[in-house]
């Protein structure tokens, strides 16, 4: 961070970051953040811009403000839009850092544009069969409060199978990340459905225990 303007950081801290606060669990602060220091360490072996992948690790999510399901989008314009950034950047960095937000959803039916796309979609598969679980626990929470818990298990176990299981829409880009290996991990857990139930079951009580 040390080779990142200060004044960026002050915009992004003060003006970028405090939007997640009114996300779901799933995509607070916390979660910007992890994506932030997994993207600044995915792209050292790459020379590439610390400024550039900060903006573009801070600003991923920020769509969330306008739905979910168009929210790379969304946060691609949310980007291109702060005039604040012409300070530290050309037209063409910010034409590529918004593709790249724009590139990072999983769901994505084409491969990131750039470098700096690959970077921060592989930075936003922390791939942690824990962690996963909590947040598809805590998505299904804020966003479906009337299920029951069979309701929630279900849906959960539909979204790891869908997106995780062997043929799932999951894409890696970034061959030095861990996450192959923590995939195959997690391919595990799903298979071992009893224990992937105790481990719900845990998570989801731990939840609803913080509401």
């Amino acid at each position: 961070m040390k080779e990142i303007d200060p004044a960026l950081l002050a915009h992004i801290e003060t003006q970028i970051l405090p939007r997640y606060r009114s996300f779901d669990r799933a995509h607070s602060t916390d979660h910007v953040s992890q994506v932030i220091e997994r993207s600044l360490a995915l792209a050292a072996p790459y020379g590439l811009s610390p400024a550039m992948v900060y903006t573009i690790a801070a600003y991923h999510d920020t769509g969330l403000a306008e739905g979910r399901e168009e929210h790379h989008l969304a946060g691609g314009r949310i980007l291109a839009a702060d005039p604040a950034l012409r300070r530290w950047f050309s037209e063409e960095q910010i034409a590529t850092m918004r593709e790249a937000v724009e590139d990072h959803r999983a769901s994505s039916d084409h491969e990131p544009r750039s470098i700096y796309g690959r970077i921060v979609a592989e930075a936003d598969r922390c791939i942690d069969p824990a962690t996963i679980i909590r947040r598809t626990v805590q998505y299904g929470l804020a966003h479906y409060p009337a299920l029951t818990r069979e309701e929630h298990y279900a849906r959960c176990l539909d979204h790891l199978r869908r997106k995780y299981g062997e043929g799932g829409y999951l894409k890696l880009w970034i061959p030095e990340s861990d996450n192959a290996r923590r995939l195959e991990e997690l391919r595990a857990a799903i298979r071992d459905t009893a224990t992937l139930r105790r481990l719900f079951d845990t998570l989801f009580d731990e939840e609803q225990r913080r509401d």
